[in-house]
C-alpha cells in the first residue's frame, strides 16, 4: 500500500500508486536474484503489511521520468527496455534491460538510474551482480558476446563545488560508469549458485514455513570499531577493530594526553533504516539489535 504521510502532491502520489512493475511471467527477476533470499520471503509472508510512503518512491519516479524521455533519444541498432528470460534448473529468471547496442558483432549493455555521488565513486557491488547477470541474459538471448558493461548514472546530488575541489569527484551531472566484466563461465557459476540459493531458501519456506538468515553483507553490518579521537571532537584520528591496536596506537602518539578511545557498536545499516522494507517483521534484526 502506497501511504502519502507527507502531503505530496495528488498528481505524484496517484502515479506512484499506478506503477504496473511486473517481473513477466518468471520464477524471479534479476533484482530478486542479486538479494537476499530472506527478504524476498518476508516481503512475500507480510505482503498485506508492508506500506510505502509517496515520499519515498520520488527518486525511483524520477528515474521512470528519465527512462521515458531517453526512450526517444536512441540511434540506430539500439534496442531499448527489453525483457529477457531464461530457464535454469527448473525456474524462470527475468530481467530487463534499459537499453543495449549491436556493433561490430558484439553488444554493449547501458543501465541507466538516477543515483547519488556516492554510489559513483565506490561502484556498488549490486550494480557489478546486477549488469554481468544482464549480460549473462542477452548473449544467451542474442548469441552474440556481450563486450561492455556500464551505468549512466545521473547524480542526484551532485554539486558543482566540489566537483572543482575533488579530483575523485565526478566532474559532471551524468557520469559513465563502466562495470568490471566477468567471464561468461563466471557469470553462469554466480547465476546458477544464486537460483540454487533461492530455491533452497523456498523450499523451506514452503515445507515448514522456515526463513533463512540475511548474511551480514546482505544486512550492510559495519563491525565494532575502536576510535582514537580527541574528547571534542567526533571524528576520529583513527579507527580498529580490536582494543590492543588503538591502545598500541595511542601508545605511540607524542600528544596522546589529547586523545581518547571510544568504542562505537557496529550496526546493520540496511536493517536499522528498514531499507529493506521489512526489519520491523524481522526476528534476526530484532535479536541482532538486541545482542
Amino acid at each position: 500500500m502506497i501511504t502519502n504521510n507527507h502531503g505530496l502532491p495528488d498528481a505524484f502520489v496517484n502515479y506512484a500508486r499506478s506503477d504496473k512493475y511486473s517481473k513477466g511471467d518468471s520464477d524471479i527477476s534479476v533484482t530478486q536474484l542479486i538479494d537476499s533470499p530472506r527478504i524476498l520471503l518476508m516481503r512475500e509472508r507480510h505482503k498485506e503489511e508492508l506500506t510505502t510512503d509517496a515520499m519515498d518512491m520520488v527518486w525511483a519516479l524520477f528515474g521512470t521520468a528519465v527512462h521515458a524521455v531517453l526512450e526517444g533519444a536512441v540511434g540506430e541498432n539500439v534496442v531499448k527496455e527489453k525483457r529477457l528470460y531464461r530457464e535454469i534448473d527448473g525456474w524462470v529468471l527475468s530481467g530487463q534491460v534499459d537499453q543495449y547496442e549491436i556493433k561490430d558483432n558484439a553488444l554493449r549493455i547501458t543501465d541507466y538510474k538516477v543515483t547519488s555521488v556516492w554510489s559513483v565513486i565506490f561502484n556498488k557491488q549490486e550494480w557489478v551482480n546486477q549488469l554481468n547477470v544482464y549480460a549473462y541474459l542477452l548473449e544467451m538471448e542474442e548469441q552474440i558476446p556481450v563486450n561492455s558493461i556500464q551505468i549512466c548514472a545521473i547524480l542526484r546530488d551532485w554539486n558543482r563545488r566540489e566537483a572543482s575541489l575533488r579530483p575523485d569527484y565526478p566532474q559532471t551531472p551524468i557520469a559513465i560508469v563502466d562495470i568490471p566484466l566477468w567471464s561468461l563461465e563466471e557469470r553462469t557459476a554466480y547465476v546458477e549458485d544464486r537460483i540454487a540459493l533461492h530455491q533452497n531458501a523456498r523450499q523451506l519456506f514452503d515445507l515448514n514455513d522456515g526463513m533463512v538468515l540475511c548474511t551480514k553483507d546482505e544486512m550492510w553490518s559495519k563491525p565494532d570499531v575502536y576510535a582514537v579521537k580527541k574528547p571534542s571532537n567526533k571524528k576520529a584520528k583513527k579507527r580498529f577493530e580490536d582494543r590492543e591496536n588503538a591502545e598500541q596506537f595511542l601508545d605511540n602518539l607524542k600528544d596522546k594526553h589529547l586523545y581518547e578511545i571510544e568504542f562505537r557498536a557496529g550496526e546493520s545499516a540496511r536493517c536499522k533504516n528498514n531499507y529493506c522494507g521489512v526489519a520491523d517483521f524481522c526476528n534476526q534484526y530484532k535479536e541482532t539489535r538486541n545482542e
